[in-house]
C-alpha cells in the first residue's frame, strides 16, 4: 500500500557512513556540557520551526522564528505568519517531549492531533481532521497541477499502514525510516492544508525516537528550507503525478541523504564558531566587567539577532535563576553603555543590535572557516 523503501547499495551505504561519522563528533563536542550550548540549542529550534514555514511561503526573519519558539512575538513576522510559527513550534515542542517518553508509540489520533496543533489558528483548514475531497498540488510559478493526493476513501487505511509501519521496526537505519514516512506521509496527502509541513515535523519525530543525538541538532528542516526547490523536484520525480503505490523510492533517499549529510556539516561547524565566538565573548565580558548572564545578549547580537527585553528573559524562564524586566532592561543598558549593543526602536518596538566592534568578532570567525563541502556524494563531486 505504500511506497516502499528502497534496498540500500554501497553508495548509500557509504554515505550513511558518512553521517554517522559526523554524529559521532558532534556527540563528542556536545558530550560534556558548555556553557553556550544552551544557545546553539535554542537557535538550531528557531531553525528547524523557520525553515519547515519558509518552504511553505510563510517567511520571516530568524531572529522573528526565535521571539516566537521563545514565546514572544515577532518584530517583523504578519499575523499570519506568526500564527503558522506559533503552530509549528507548538508541534515540534511536542516532538522533543516525546523523545524519551518510554511508553509512546505512533497512532492516527496522534498525527491528528500533530496537525492540529500546527493550524488550529484556522478552522477553515480542518485542522485535526482528513480532507474531504480531491487534492492538487499546483507549480506556483506555472499553475500547472504537478500533483493529486491519495483518493480520500483510501486515507484512513493508509495512514493505518503508515501508524503499523512505523510502529513495527523492520531494521532499516533510522534515517531511512524517517525519510520514508516523511515520503509517505506527503504523498498521501491526507489533510486540506499543512502536508509538508507534518511530513517533516513527523520526520523529526522518527529521528528524535532514535535518541541519536539531542533532537534539534538531528532537524534538516533548515536544510530543506535553504533548498526548497530542489526538494519539490525530487518529490515531484518520486511523486509521478498522483498517488500510487511505487518502488521507485532511490532518488528521494538520495536527496535525505545528502540533506542530513550537509547539515552534519554545517551543524559540526557551527559548532566550533559558537564555542570560538563565546570564548571571545568572554574575554570581552571580562574586560568590561560584566555579568555572566550577558553573554547571551553579547552572543545573539554577534549573531546578528535583534536583541529585545523579553527574547533575552525567555532564555532564563526555564532555568534556576530567572530575571525580572527591570534586570533584564538594566542589563541591556549596561551593554548599551559599554558600546558593545546599539539601542533602537522605541517602546515595545525597542531592541539591540551588535555594535561594529561586537559584529567584527563574528565577522573575522566566519571569514576564517574553510570552504563549505556542498559536493553531491552520490556523483562524485
Amino acid at each position: 500500500m505504500l511506497f516502499d523503501t528502497p534496498p540500500l547499495g554501497d553508495q548509500e551505504r557509504d554515505v550513511l557512513g558518512q553521517i554517522d561519522s559526523f554524529r559521532e563528533r558532534l556527540r563528542i563536542y556536545l558530550h560534556e556540557p558548555r556553557r553556550w550550548h544552551g544557545s546553539l540549542r535554542r537557535l538550531s529550534f528557531a531553525r528547524a520551526i523557520h525553515g519547515s514555514n519558509t518552504i511553505e511561503g510563510y517567511t520571516a526573519p530568524l531572529d522573528d522564528a526565535a521571539a516566537v519558539a521563545a514565546g514572544e512575538e515577532p518584530l517583523d513576522a504578519d499575523k499570519e505568519t506568526r500564527l503558522a510559527l506559533e503552530g509549528y513550534q507548538r508541534a515540534m515542542t511536542f516532538v522533543l517531549q516525546q523523545a524519551d517518553e518510554p511508553h509512546f508509540t505512533h497512532s492516527t489520533t496522534g498525527l491528528q492531533a500533530l496537525h492540529y496543533m500546527m493550524t488550529s489558528h484556522d478552522l477553515r483548514k480542518r485542522p485535526g481532521r482528513w480532507r474531504l475531497g480531491t487534492i492538487y498540488v499546483r507549480n506556483d510559478e506555472t499553475g500547472e497541477i504537478v500533483y493529486e493526493g491519495a483518493d480520500i476513501d483510501e486515507i484512513p487505511k493508509l495512514i493505518a499502514a503508515l501508524v503499523d509501519e512505523l510502529n513495527n521496526v523492520d531494521g532499516a537505519p533510522p534515517l531511512i525510516r524517517a525519510g520514508m514516512a516523511h515520503l509517505n506521509l506527503v504523498m498521501i496527502h491526507p489533510f486540506l492544508d499543512g502536508n509538508g509541513r507534518m511530513a517533516r515535523c513527523l520526520q523529526s519525530l522518527v529521528l528524535a525516537r532514535e535518541r541519536i543525538i539531542t533532537p534539534t541538532f538531528i532537524s534538516i528542516e533548515e536544510y530543506l528550507g535553504r533548498n526548497t526547490q530542489a526538494y519539490y523536484d525530487v518529490l515531484t520525480e518520486v511523486g509521478n503525478g498522483s498517488w500510487q503505490r511505487r518502488k521507485h523510492a532511490v532518488p528521494w533517499i538520495r536527496f535525505i541523504l545528502t540533506a542530513h549529510l550537509r547539515q552534519a556539516r554545517t551543524t559540526l561547524q557551527r559548532i566550533k564558531d559558537s564555542e570560538r565566538l563565546w570564548g571571545e565573548l568572554e574575554a570581552t565580558a571580562a574586560h568590561f566587567g560584566l555579568n555572566d548572564r550577558t553573554m547571551v545578549a553579547l552572543f545573539d547580537a554577534a549573531l546578528g539577532f535583534r536583541v529585545r527585553n523579553g527574547t533575552y528573559r525567555a532564555v532564563f524562564e526555564d532555568t534556576e535563576d530567572p530575571i525580572l524586566e527591570q534586570t533584564a532592561t538594566r542589563d541591556l543598558r549596561v551593554l548599551t553603555e559599554a558600546g558593545l549593543l546599539i539601542k533602537q526602536g522605541k517602546k515595545r518596538g525597542t531592541y539591540y543590535v551588535a555594535a561594529d566592534g561586537l559584529r567584527e568578532l563574528w565577522l573575522n570567525i566566519k571569514s576564517e572557516r574553510e570552504p563549505r563541502d556542498d559536493s553531491d556524494p552520490f556523483n562524485g563531486g
